[in-house]
């Protein structure tokens, strides 16, 4: 007989890397510096392991919850009604991450390439072409990010490493950070650019086999967290923490001084735009896929593509309430606060009650049999 086609180990990995590189290419390392200052890179480092954390997490579910999603194991955890309204949350915070990170795109495209083009039109462009692509079944969007993880993360690490050779070791000093703000809190703002590893919740259900989820989605975290890491690195070590604090997105000023060995291209802002570009669509088509595979599981339809341009609407109208860039990423902090809440401490309440389920049932039969012996 053969073997169903289902997501295998290594499209798990790459799934979780490709969903979580993103936007976040653009501000990670202005994010970690405006916080810790020097301290940036070991921040990234904190900020990755607590989305580890989270990852272990919803693995840990996965497993107990064999074929199951976060939106069905949840009922039989805290009830029908409850689980609902906490899976109607995350659909409402994925309606609003997908529009913030297509309003996101539209910024850095209109600001650095078509100067001339409505805002509105990439954001909508943008949204169609994803809301097209994920009406596609859950293998084939397996297949796509497959396809573009490698177009991504590779440019991108090479790109990040030729910078160095205008690196200054001196700007990375003092590595504890020369009087940081409030780690803490950069840590957590690095830890919810992590927060689309979320997607593992219907990806693990449909994998060959579960107890190889956290293995991928381990290599998938370090895959993502060590380009994130080297990107601060480099954006640390060639402008130094007062200069990153001034830019709006310091990764592309890097990619305008770097140039390829033997300078073929002298800059490559152009270039790295392109395969950011890919990164965004990837990142905007897992949490749409997500929405809307969302909504098909929590209220039980048959199919998801009816609802692939029937939230799209709200999407649009969503990106298009920030009034100017700065009010964006004002919002865009707000919202993946919230988002951390909910994709960190929901999944941890449900481990935890079963937990505690297992415990006392344990220790009800253990009582049972002294009775009884």
């Amino acid at each position: 007989m053969e073997f169903p086609k289902k997501i295998t180990a290594i499209q798990t990995a790459i799934i979780t890397a490709s969903s979580i590189i993103g936007t976040g290419m653009l501000t990670i390392a202005r994010r970690a510096v405006e916080f810790g200052d020097t301290s940036g890179p070991l921040l990234t480092i904190f900020g990755t392991l607590v989305a580890f954390i989270a990852v272990w997490i919803i693995c840990q579910l996965g497993k107990k919850f064999s074929g199951k999603s976060i939106f069905q194991y949840s009922e039989e955890i805290i009830g029908k009604w409850l689980a609902r309204f906490f899976s109607v949350l995350i659909i409402w915070y994925l309606v609003v991450l997908t529009a913030f990170n297509a309003r996101e795109f539209g910024e850095v495209v209109k600001t650095t390439v078509l100067h001339e083009t409505p805002l509105e039109v990439m954001v909508l462009a943008t949204l169609v072409l994803v809301a097209i692509s994920v009406r596609n079944n859950i293998t084939t969007f397996a297949y796509i990010h497959h396809f573009y993880f490698p177009l991504i993360f590779a440019p991108a690490l090479l790109i990040s490493i030729f910078s160095l050779k205008h690196a200054n070791v001196l700007y990375l000093q003092p590595v504890m950070g020369n009087a940081p703000t409030n780690p803490m809190a950069g840590i957590l703002l690095v830890a919810a650019m992590f927060q689309l590893s979320f997607i593992l919740t219907i990806v693990i259900p449909a994998m060959r086999e579960t107890q190889q989820a956290l293995k991928a989605a381990t290599w998938g975290v370090i895959f993502s967290g060590g380009l994130y890491l080297i990107i601060v690195i480099a954006n640390l070590a060639v402008f130094g923490s007062e200069e990153i604090k001034g830019l709006m997105w310091p990764m592309l000023e890097l990619t305008r001084i770097t140039t390829l060995p033997g300078e073929i291209l002298q800059r490559l802002d152009a270039a790295f735009l392109a395969v950011w570009v890919t990164a965004v669509y990837t990142t905007i088509f897992s949490s749409y896929f997500l929405c809307i595979y969302a909504i098909k599981q929590v209220f039980h339809f048959k199919d998801h593509k009816m609802f692939s341009f029937l939230i799209l609407p709200f999407v649009f109208f969503i990106s298009s309430i920030p009034r100017n860039v700065l009010e964006m990423y004002d919002i865009i902090r707000v919202v993946e606060m919230v988002g951390l809440v909910i994709t960190f401490g929901y999944p941890c309440l449900l481990l935890v009650i079963v937990w505690v389920r297992k415990r006392k049932r344990k220790k009800g039969i253990e009582r049972s049999l002294d009775q009884h012996g």
